[in-house]
């Protein structure tokens, strides 16, 4: 059995050798590069990404990112275009071609047809000599010294390349479109990321009861209060204005300080100035502010007035925390 040391090692190499070779990508970036982001960005049509074996992995997932950046993407595999897929290709589309070499048969089969309908070819290579480089009118340079492979076959330095220029592209085209958080929310409305991204506290209040003592109620009326609205805390209202709050804490604070409290109100134990957030706030923000302040609730208000209770554990049923 090979030790962790041995394992870790080839790890830990693998990783340097992919690490340089993206950071070397920086010294090859040219105008050519920024040639072909202008272009994209002033066409009408989409980005055709296409690629074979893992440069076509790698072109499917610059066209998710490209995707949801706001850059209209679609993907077509070089050995499928020249059978039939080749529609894929609008007449205002940007074709990008991705080929370490440069020179696989597909590629080549590929190329005069795409010139033959006159759509822009940006080339992804580390071969500046051969028929893809020479063919394109925008070459993006990815050259690697070495794939990561001790035998230095198997596509891996190689196709990280590809995947860090491509995020280059995509982020470039982002900050040029002032592509927004408001707009990445359009396109990613599921899961936790969605939610981050627009959930706000309005659309967890609503969901909760409404906790809410006067300042003259008396302490068991609190206690039975908080208990039925089960979020840990009432609002104390005096002249239909909030004054101050009863937490769970509180009641704990004044059992250990009264023997008798039959005569206490919610004024005698409420704490002043509570923490509060507007409705219109994201989720995210309301969970920023709890954490902040080490406590589990927050008064909700809109326009001035008590709207209810966000709890910290309907951030967590809600996937944001």
């Amino acid at each position: 059995m090979n030790d962790a040391k041995s394992i870790l090692s080839i790890a830990k190499r693998t990783l340097e050798i992919e690490s340089k070779a993206i950071f070397n990508l920086i010294d090859q970036l040219d105008e050519q590069f920024a040639h072909a982001v202008q272009y994209i960005l002033e066409s009408k049509g989409r980005v055709v990404v296409s690629g074979v074996g893992k440069s076509a992995i790698v072109a499917s997932k610059i066209v998710a990112t490209l995707n949801s950046t706001g850059t209209p993407a679609s993907f077509m595999h070089a050995a499928d275009a020249i059978h039939g897929d080749l529609g894929t290709i609008q007449d205002d589309d940007v074709v990008i071609c991705l080929s370490k070499s440069g020179n696989t048969p597909e590629i080549k089969a590929l190329l005069p047809l795409i010139k033959i309908a006159k759509n822009k070819l940006i080339g992804v290579t580390g071969n500046m000599d051969s028929v893809l480089a020479k063919q394109a009118d925008f070459v993006l340079k990815t050259y690697v010294e070495k794939e990561a492979c001790p035998n230095d076959l198997a596509p891996t330095t190689s196709t990280s390349a590809q995947m860090a220029i491509g995020d280059a592209l995509a982020i470039c085209l982002l900050e040029l479109r002032g592509f927004s958080s408001s707009d990445f929310a359009k396109y990613h409305p599921g899961g936790s990321l969605g939610k981050k991204l627009y959930l706000r506290v309005a659309d967890i209040v609503v969901n909760n009861q409404k906790p809410q003592v006067d300042i003259n109620t008396s302490v068991k009326e609190v206690i039975v209060e908080i208990s039925e609205k089960m979020l840990g805390v009432t609002a104390v209202i005096n002249e239909g204005k909030v004054v101050g709050v009863v937490t769970d804490g509180d009641i704990r604070r004044m059992l250990s300080k009264y023997d008798n409290i039959s005569g206490l109100t919610a004024q005698d134990i409420m704490t002043s100035n509570p923490k509060t957030v507007d409705v219109d706030t994201l989720a995210v923000k309301a969970l920023k502010k709890l954490q902040e302040s080490g406590i589990s609730q927050l008064l909700a208000f809109e326009n001035g007035n008590y709207a209810g209770v966000v709890h910290i554990h309907n951030l967590i049923n809600e996937g944001i925390l």
